[in-house]
């Protein structure tokens, strides 16, 4: 994207001033707001799209599922 790389170099060009404390520090920032936004999505997939989260393996899972299961069959 041309306009993004545009808008980046402006951005660069305005904080290239900036002291080393204050670059690290505004590196540390935008860090974070990757791991926040990151964190975000996940629990939105999480949230939204049947995520299932237990410490039950799959076959403990399948046995306590079973019984509850009732199946009916049409015979024609």
């Amino acid at each position: 994207m041309k306009s993004n790389t545009v808008l980046i170099d402006n951005y660069y060009g305005l904080l290239s001033s900036l002291s080393k404390e204050n670059k690290i520090k505004l590196i540390a920032k935008l860090s974070n707001s990757i791991v926040e936004e990151t964190t975000e999505i996940e629990n939105v997939v999480d949230k939204f799209f049947g995520a299932f989260k237990s410490d039950k393996s799959a076959e403990e899972l399948i046995k306590e599922i079973n019984p509850s299961c009732i199946f009916s069959f049409l015979i024609y």
